[in-house]
């Protein structure tokens, strides 16, 4: 036991404070993309942070359960859950409260996200999501609107030349399905693709037979969108693997003719992290090694509907994008005209106004400060010389 008082600035593990000029910084780009969201038709839902556990986590909820935190209402005694992932909320407001509304339903959404655990690479438990969902369509135009939509929500905040990874979560499974493996040798199988060893696959498909022949092609497949689809091309598929590689070319097609210069790669047989797809799927990646900007694809929605989304992560995008040049910000001396303030906060200064002897332009870190009815630039903590009207 200690009397020691907790350092009240100690968070749980995974969770921070967002400080100046982050949190700004974090607010602008999800408006920025909001707004983008916007103009394509997106209308904003806002779901609560908090859920009954039975609804939080039906239909896609269920594949964040593990990562949901849950508590016990103290009114209706009954569990909850706080969102992990905002999607299945969309889809239970466009089964309910929307239910009537014609289809399909463009929504969009922003809020924080809330999860048991972190990873090694992003230890973050709570986390800025914002995202677009796309309901009651199942055409690959749909699924290409998503995907450009989301590219150009990147490029809107400054985050261009990105590129788009398509996989087909459905692919692997409909060839072990048309095989008729045995359990030990799927999960074997599961575990090589997922970990894209190839001498394993082969092995594993060996014992397969002959209907299992075409996993270490696709497998070695992965890459720029046009090798891969050849591949699925010469390919002998079943029907139900056939059916998913002609969709994923309709998509890619759909993708190029609304943006022709997006850089698409793909992989047939990728299914890791994407339990609830049941068409394409998509992972969007910023320039260089900027890692992963966002992921979504095709899934079904409550009562069966279809839908395709896309999250998009904003705490990646502030890494990749540039950073914004920072407010100039105007010392106010104390007794001038808040007239003269007002004028400078509508020509995009922010004002700060002196409330005691003690504040000075330095001290309330000012960039310029209200002299002869003007702001004038700070040098060195002094007014510099206003320039000269030519």
């Amino acid at each position: 036991m200690t009397d020691d008082i907790p350092n009240p600035a100690l968070l749980p593990a995974g969770l921070v404070d967002a400080l100046p000029p982050e949190a700004e910084r974090e607010a602008a780009l999800v408006e920025a993309l909001m707004a983008t969201f916007a103009g394509h038709g997106y209308e904003r839902v806002k779901p609560p942070l908090l859920e009954f556990e039975d609804s939080l986590l039906a239909g896609s909820g269920a594949a964040v359960a593990e990562q949901t935190f849950r508590l016990m209402d103290p009114v209706s005694q009954r569990m909850m859950g706080l969102r992990a992932d905002t999607t299945p909320q969309v889809a239970r407001i466009a089964a309910t409260r929307l239910g009537a509304e014609p289809r399909p339903l463009r929504l969009s959404y922003a809020g924080q996200v809330l999860r048991v655990r972190g990873t090694q690479l992003s230890p973050a438990r709570q986390l800025p999501q914002v995202g677009i969902e796309l309901i009651g369509a199942e055409s690959a135009a749909a699924d290409a609107e998503v995907a450009v939509v989301a590219v150009e929500a990147l490029a809107a905040v400054g985050v261009a030349d990105g590129s788009l990874d398509i996989t087909l979560p459905t692919m692997a499974p409909a060839l072990l399905d048309h095989a008729g493996v045995s359990p030990e040798l799927r999960r074997r199988l599961a575990r090589a693709l997922d970990r894209k060893d190839a001498a394993a696959v082969a092995e594993a498909a060996a014992e397969g037979g002959a209907a299992l022949a075409g996993l270490s092609p696709l497998l070695h497949a992965a890459g720029p969108a046009d090798g891969a689809l050849a591949a699925l091309e010469a390919a002998h598929l079943p029907p139900a693997a056939r059916a998913i590689a002609d969709n994923a070319a309709a998509v890619i097609a759909a993708i190029r003719a609304l943006a022709p210069g997006l850089r698409i790669t793909l992989d047939p047989v990728e299914f890791r992290g994407f339990q609830y797809h049941t068409g394409v799927a998509f992972t969007l990646y910023g320039p260089g090694n900027s890692g992963e900007m966002g992921r979504g694809g095709r899934y079904e929605a409550q009562r069966g509907e279809a839908a395709t989304g896309m999250s998009l992560y904003p705490d990646a995008m502030l890494r990749a994008a540039p950073q914004p040049a920072p407010m100039p910000r105007v010392f106010i001396p104390a007794g001038s005209d808040p007239e003269l303030a007002r004028a400078l906060r509508a020509q995009g200064f922010a004002t700060v106004a002196a409330l005691g002897p003690g504040d000075t332009p330095g001290r309330l870190r000012c960039t310029h400060v209200l002299e002869g009815g003007r702001a004038a630039p700070l040098e060195g903590g002094r007014a510099a010389p206003l320039p000269k009207k030519v």
